[in-house]
């Protein structure tokens, strides 16, 4: 066989192979159930740092307010005290006056991450030993608390963290962004952990005791890190603390509306995996299922691999059906027309991804300063509007 037919074949298969991998880890995670939380639970301090008022920032503090937990408290913060961030906050202190909510203003910046620098101004409100950090634009049941710390009541844990799905707060570029996360992002995820990997660390949720936070150096040694999330987990790992992947998926906003910001959050996204696991993102676009099949029957000409990507192309539309489960019937159809166009578009920033060190984060660029561990950034430019 020519060697074009031969790569073709390869191609075809590979991304037949990638995506029955990703049904299977998917349909594996839906059946996995953690201990049940132990009966005697200890008080939490939740950590909230905040920056502007995102589209849906009151709906998700308050799915945090209303946990079932016996005993916790919410500590938000911000940095400038005019952010209307802190406005949302309020009206939750007055909807919840027996809640320890607390909110903090404090200017002070402590590196280039500003998230970090946040929560390192945040920290000595927490009054409790047990502690939760999750973004903005988290939303959770009310069993939350009770169920991502459970874990910790178990010797060796360092680290509990969550996976999460997307929620579209926007139009076309919003969806195409939960795509990312639900048909992408997250079965990928399982099928690193169905092969025993435990290397994670999501924004969306950390719970960790204070003494691990202590143990590693506390906020202070992320202060410069890009992907502060996982190296916060990371670095607890390398004190021989397991990270455990909760069976809890908790639900975060995708806010994008035009092409631009779409564009930039998932070339930072890309290129940030590309800064932590080099080698391994050499292999993504196998994962970009539909023009990698194409592109391999085109290239073989054969029956052989014109099989092999029309069963890739059925299990891509499985996953992505398995994966919208929760929505709308009619959410559910409208995505399964974009799922060619979804899987294109991550072919061409995983290439994108492939070069350069520069990213773009609220409104500030920032760049890679190396690509070795750890992944740290320098701000060099705060002007949102020059090219990356």
């Amino acid at each position: 066989m020519h060697g074009l037919n031969l790569l073709g074949v390869a191609l075809t298969v590979a991304a037949t192979a990638y995506c029955g991998l990703a049904l299977a880890a998917v349909l594996r995670a839906r059946r996995r159930r953690l201990e049940a939380p132990p009966a005697a639970l200890a008080p939490v301090s939740v950590l909230k740092p905040l920056c502007g008022a995102e589209p849906r920032l009151y709906e998700n503090l308050r799915s945090v307010c209303e946990q079932d937990h016996p005993q916790f408290q919410i500590v938000c913060g911000v940095r400038e005290a005019d952010d209307p961030a802190g406005a949302v906050v309020e009206r939750l202190q007055r909807e919840f006056p027996q809640l320890d909510l607390v909110l903090v203003r404090d200017p002070r910046v402590h590196g280039a991450n500003p998230k970090v620098s946040n929560l390192i101004n945040l920290l000595p409100a927490a009054r409790y030993d047990h502690l939760v950090i999750a973004d903005a634009d988290v939303a959770v049941p009310r069993d939350y608390l009770r169920r991502v710390c459970a874990p910790l009541a178990e010797a060796g844990v360092g680290v509990v963290t969550c996976l999460y799905r997307g929620h579209a707060v926007g139009g076309f570029w919003s969806r195409l962004g939960v795509q990312f996360i639900d048909d992408w992002f997250a079965p990928s995820v399982w099928i690193a952990h169905a092969f025993g990997s435990v290397r994670f660390g999501f924004g969306a949720t950390l719970a960790l005791r204070r003494q691990t936070l202590e143990a590693i150096g506390g906020f202070e040694v992320l202060r410069d890190e890009l992907a502060d999330d996982w190296w916060l987990a990371e670095r607890a790992r390398r004190l021989g603390l397991r990270t455990v992947l909760s069976d809890l998926v908790v639900s975060t906003d995708v806010t994008e509306r035009r092409a631009a910001e779409w564009w930039a959050h998932e070339l930072r996204w890309l290129r940030t995996i590309r800064s932590l696991a080099p080698l391994g993102y050499c292999f993504l676009f196998v994962s970009c299922t539909t023009p990698v099949a194409l592109a391999g029957a085109l290239l073989a000409r054969s029956p052989l691999a014109a099989g092999w990507a029309a069963a890739a192309l059925a299990l891509r539309l499985v996953l992505h059906w398995t994966q919208s489960a929760p929505r709308p019937w009619r959410e559910r159809w409208a995505g399964a027309w974009s799922v060619p166009l979804r899987d294109a578009l991550l072919l061409a920033t995983w290439a994108a991804g492939c070069f350069g060190k520069a990213v773009r984060w609220r409104g500030q660029r920032m760049r890679l300063a190396g690509s070795r561990s750890p992944a740290r950034m320098d701000l060099f430019v705060s002007d949102s509007h020059k090219p990356l």
